[in-house]
């Protein structure tokens, strides 16, 4: 995972990234938009099935659609 060490979100509140039931989660993904490594970041959380938090600028919702319509 030697992408984790070029991701913004490393030097940011890791909070922001596992919001709260409701939280916002805007301010993760806007990190995640000017992130250099968001692909990399992606495509570990689905392949690692990540079901928490915010990965590739992607919420889990997101990513289980995104799973869904590449089967």
């Amino acid at each position: 995972m030697a992408w984790q060490v070029d991701a913004l979100c490393a030097q940011t509140d890791p909070e922001a990234f596992f919001p709260e039931k409701g939280g916002s989660t805007r301010d993760a993904k806007k990190v995640c938009a000017a992130c250099t490594v968001k692909q990399e970041c992606l495509d570990y959380a689905l392949a690692n099935d990540e079901r928490f938090g915010i990965w590739g600028g992607l919420s889990e919702r997101e990513r289980r659609k995104l799973k869904k319509r590449a089967r």
